[in-house]
């Protein structure tokens, strides 16, 4: 927070000169301090809001990474003439106990070409895959694993 201030201030001024800087990191450092003192702000609950921030992010390319790949193999699984789908409906009960973590759990599934997330109810999610080998993956995934690491991010910090 402390370097959005010194952002902000040297956009407001305008021009960017020493003692602008050297001005922009004292009253930076004072409404930083304010913040901490008498708004609940710590650096603590930052380091933490950045962390998950970084790990959504690294999810988000993760999960564009899965889509790519997964559009791939459906291709290749249209385009083959040997192809004989197989589809299956694989259960199986995720460690993740946030609601909104298991939502984006089974949509991240949904989006994935191949496999459509039929029902989420108590931890337990219920796929169809368009052919047996798309299911592999869906135990213990890398979706989930991702997911428990926003899900608990003291847990990794403590280790």
């Amino acid at each position: 927070m402390f370097f959005v201030f010194i952002g902000l201030f040297l956009c407001f001024c305008g021009r960017v000169t020493w003692e602008t800087a050297a001005v922009s990191v004292l009253v930076s450092a004072l409404l930083f301090l304010f913040c901490c003192r008498f708004l609940g702000y710590s650096p603590k609950r930052e380091k933490r809001f950045l962390t998950l921030l970084a790990r959504l992010a690294a999810y988000f390319i993760y999960l564009v990474g899965e889509i790519v790949t997964a559009n791939l193999r459906v291709i290749r699984f249209i385009y083959s003439q040997k192809y004989v789908p197989e589809p299956c409906i694989v259960t199986f009960s995720t460690a993740l106990r946030s609601p909104i973590l298991r939502t984006i759990l089974a949509d991240s599934i949904t989006l994935t070409p191949g496999t459509i997330t039929l029902k989420e109810e108590d931890g337990t999610l219920r796929v169809h895959c368009l052919d047996k080998s798309l299911s592999e993956g869906l135990k213990n995934s890398g979706f989930e694993k991702r997911l428990l690491r926003l899900e608990n991010p003291e847990k990794e910090e403590n280790e």
